[in-house]
């Protein structure tokens, strides 16, 4: 790092970390750990497996949210060789509700290639951990340190925060990536890593918040850059926010003459690949809903539909767009569904819809047929 950031007009990068800062960074980092550390069941184990579960769920997920999940998958599929055989379904049921189900996906694609490449045993080197399906250099270094005691580095969104506010970054994190991996590589505790990595988190997660951080509380305050020139509120900087993207979508919940319903599986590929879901599809400038649903059925599915009364209207935010669900009751009139557009078809009654893995927003639709 230079002494200066001369692309900022803030200017107010710190000068670069010395030996005796590091070394006292760490040891009042770790010294606070091993009396306010969190008390999590993954941090109970050094089993690669469990850890490695608890990582994935981890990203971009709350810990109390996914505490209850991580105990759920560990009594469905206690080894890794459980999780290999499991059918995929079994496993996108499991991980319903817990979001950005390409985790779930990958984590069975994982597993099956720890078991035909390592025995079943979870690789310990780097580049081996980081070529399997769904893990990064965070997660990695995460379950390498955590597992092996590993001086692997970490940089989810926690410790970016703490870094930023340490050496005052004058940079939106995004911008900053190369340099904040320097900066965890630089105070990582070599021969305490799993210690260190998961305490900087704790930091980040319950001291060095996102806002009101607790300063008076941090073990680095009489380090931190940003404490100093009194700008720990503003940083790290943001970048300005952009709209998200807003789409109307018509959906069909089709009922045939033995009262039951037509539901898909969508493609692997995409977001939520592999889940089942009620048809439709994006409404057209100047269309109807209506027109739209029965468009999208015959171009989907094949068939010839009447679109009937509307069941429910539903707001739903991904990550980069929203949605509005504009769900109406239908009734089959000719034609066998066929997968033109997704993975499998199936008619199914209505108390047969929980053995299914759906997406959160359709879970609503769910709930609302059950109070027709």
């Amino acid at each position: 790092m230079g002494s200066k950031a001369k692309d900022s007009p803030a200017g107010y990068l710190r000068s670069p970390l010395t030996r005796s800062e590091i070394e006292q960074l760490r040891r009042s980092l770790l010294d606070w750990y091993h009396q306010q550390g969190r008390d999590l069941p993954w941090r109970q184990t050094q089993d690669p497996y469990a850890i490695w579960i608890s990582e994935i769920m981890l990203q971009q997920t709350q810990v109390q949210t996914v505490i209850p999940y991580y105990q759920r998958w560990l009594k469905a599929f206690p080894t890794v060789f459980d999780l290999a055989k499991a059918e995929q379904q079994q496993v996108l049921k499991l991980w319903q509700g817990l979001g950005y189900y390409a985790r779930a996906r990958n984590l069975h694609r994982a597993a099956s290639k720890i078991v035909q490449d390592w025995g079943g045993q979870f690789p310990t080197q780097y580049e081996q951990a980081i070529a399997l399906p769904g893990i990064g250099r965070t997660t990695a270094g995460g379950i390498l340190s955590a597992a092996f005691n590993q001086p692997q580095p970490i940089l989810d969104g926690n410790v970016k925060r703490v870094l930023a506010r340490l050496v005052a970054l004058p940079l939106p994190l995004k911008r900053a990536e190369s340099q904040l991996w320097q900066i965890s590589e630089q105070v990582l505790a070599p021969d305490q890593a799993r210690d260190f990595n998961q305490a900087i988190m704790d930091l980040g997660a319950t001291v060095c918040t996102p806002k009101a951080p607790s300063c008076l509380l941090c073990p680095w305050l009489t380090l931190c850059h940003a404490h100093q020139l009194n700008l720990q509120s503003t940083l790290p900087m943001r970048e300005a926010a952009v709209p998200l993207p807003h789409k109307q979508i018509g959906v069909a919940v089709i009922w045939n003459q033995q009262g039951q319903i037509l539901i898909d599986r969508r493609r692997q590929e995409g977001l939520l690949g592999g889940l089942w879901e009620f048809p439709g599809g994006k409404i057209e400038p100047g269309e109807t809903v209506p027109d739209c649903i029965a468009r999208e059925i015959r171009e989907e599915l094949g068939i010839e539909i009447e679109v009937g009364d509307r069941l429910i209207t539903l707001d739903h935010t991904y990550t980069h767009f929203k949605v509005t669900l504009n769900v109406h009751h239908c009734r089959h009139l000719q034609g066998e569904p066929q997968p033109l557009e997704c993975d499998e078809v199936r008619w199914v009654s209505l108390s047969e819809l929980d053995d299914f893995p759906f997406p959160k927003a359709n879970e609503r639709i769910i709930a609302a047929l059950r109070q027709r």
